[in-house]
């Protein structure tokens, strides 16, 4: 699997955060990020997962 390059303009205020939440666990904001992505993609695949999981059995 290659690489790309995705580029963000975002205000001041929002990169401070970033900055913090990623220092908090010892990590560069661009990790910080792109570990978040991962997680919310990987709950996203995950529910979608439960819900047919629960339309094959019958489950409401």
């Amino acid at each position: 699997m290659g690489t790309s390059v995705l580029s963000l303009r975002m205000d001041g205020e929002l990169l401070e955060r970033l900055r913090r939440h990623a220092a908090k666990r010892g990590m560069s904001v661009q990790d910080y990020v792109v570990r978040t992505l991962i997680r919310d993609d990987f709950d996203e695949r995950f529910q979608a997962a439960v819900e047919e999981t629960e339309k094959f059995y019958g489950v409401t």
